[in-house]
């Protein structure tokens, strides 16, 4: 009898157990949001699904107004799901476990390892730690230096929670706000700028890039994959911030009209919020065409591996880009840093690109046929919606419940497809058989 039962286990692999968890926390996200003391009007089923599929998988995509429709019982709720989304629901349970003194098994450190795109399992318990304390350090601080303007415009109790709730929001790369056009009545305001941005590039780094950092802090001394991330961030980062300044400089829908400096902090916010933080603090939809064509390839690049960010990852981009530089001048591996890539890194990279392009034509070619609405905007939703960033160019709240669907199951797919489509493939499968060589007509 025994033996049968254990013929009848269904073994769930890392990353299976990664996508099933994300999908229950939605479900359950779900059901505290359609509670009736959770929002201030009835709400549709798909809308409740939809807000909690977009905190969980901390995109910030919204169809109803955060901060209008739900009650301070159902922001919570969306900020927690945020909060487990984020760091993820294998972290939560490692802290749970750690706390009661149980111990910790093989198949958890291989799910934890699936959640943070580690390349080994050595010292993840430790990782967890240190990041968990980390996160919430950040947030309270955060949330403190907030605090300084909206105490005194909100008063403490709703100041303070402003504060906790985008605090929380930033870290993760969510990109919810309490307020309906996001940020954009703080365009130029320094220290909120500052506070989300920094909030959101930490978050976005990679938890790895940040645990290096902390151990070896010299940056001769760091992994190559943090040599990339840093310098990787802030190039990008800086090119992008001087091309949307010089694209939207008379721009009068959105900085045209604004003073020196205010367009300087708008052209900052909105060169670093595109890969994966989703909060905006100008009219995304009142941009230039070529502005919205660099948004939407910073949104499908998105942020660092083992973040709270999505995307195909900046380094999976870079690797790329190294890979076709090597080719160019007749390299056999790319070499970067003094250290070369190896061929498995290269065709990881590649796969999970033309994968991610897949998922995304996919779902903009049935996007096109439920949504009336110009390819642009159709393209920037859909992007939006795979790199989990929550930016919008305003159809959001207009699709039809089956463009809600596909949506969320982009989110979905954004969030946790990356991650395990890149372990799958990575994973050697020898063969004893070799077949021999042929060309193939390429370019």
């Amino acid at each position: 009898m025994r033996q049968y039962l254990s013929q009848k286990v269904v073994h769930i692999s890392p990353p299976q157990f990664l996508a099933l968890s994300f999908a229950v926390i939605i479900l359950l996200g779900t059901l505290l949001l359609k509670l009736p003391f959770a929002t201030t009007a009835p709400l549709l089923w798909i809308d409740a699904l939809f807000t909690a599929a977009s905190a969980t998988t901390v995109t910030g995509l919204v169809v109803v107004d955060t901060g209008g429709t739900f009650t301070v019982f159902g922001q919570v709720v969306i900020m927690v799901l945020i909060q487990i989304g984020g760091l993820g629901l294998m972290t939560f349970a490692v802290l749970i476990f750690i706390i009661f003194g149980k111990k910790i098994g093989l198949k958890q450190r291989l799910i934890v390892q699936e959640a943070l795109n580690a390349t080994s399992i050595g010292g993840l318990i430790r990782l967890i730690r240190t990041l968990s304390i980390f996160a919430l350090f950040i947030e309270g601080i955060a949330s403190l230096i907030l605090a300084i303007q909206w105490v005194p415009e909100y008063g403490w109790a709703f100041g303070l929670y402003t504060s906790l709730f985008h605090a929380v929001s930033a870290f993760n790369n969510a990109g919810f706000s309490l307020w309906d056009d996001s940020l954009t009545q703080y365009v130029g305001h320094p220290l909120i700028n500052i506070v989300i941005s920094v909030c959101f590039i930490i978050g976005g780094i990679g938890f790895t890039v940040i645990a290096d950092l902390a151990g070896k802090r010299k940056f001769k001394n760091l992994s190559l994959h943090s040599k990339l991330m840093i310098t990787g961030t802030f190039t990008v980062n800086i090119i992008v911030m001087l091309c949307f300044f010089l694209l939207e400089f008379n721009n009068s829908a959105s900085i045209g009209n604004l003073p020196l400096n205010e367009k300087m902090w708008a052209s900052y916010f909105q060169a670093v919020t595109p890969r994966t933080a989703g909060f905006n603090s100008v009219e995304i939809g009142e941009l230039r065409q070529d502005t919205i064509m660099i948004m939407i390839l910073l949104m499908f690049i998105g942020a660092g591996s083992g973040s709270t960010g999505s995307g195909i990852k900046l380094t999976t981009f870079l690797v790329m880009v190294l890979a076709c530089i090597a080719f160019l001048k007749g390299q056999e591996e790319p070499v970067v840093f003094k250290r070369a890539i190896r061929q498995h890194t290269i065709l990881r990279a590649l796969s999970i690109i033309v994968i991610s392009l897949l998922f995304i034509f996919m779902s903009l070619f049935v996007l096109l046929l439920t949504e009336k609405v110009p390819f642009l905007i159709v393209l920037f939703e859909a992007v939006s919606a795979f790199g989990t960033v929550g930016l919008s160019m305003g159809l959001t709240p207009e699709l039809t419940d089956i463009g809600k669907q596909i949506i969320i199951l982009m989110m979905f797919i954004g969030r946790v497809g990356p991650l395990t489509l890149a372990f799958t493939i990575a994973k050697p499968k020898r063969s004893a058989i070799r077949y021999p060589a042929d060309d193939i007509f390429t370019g």
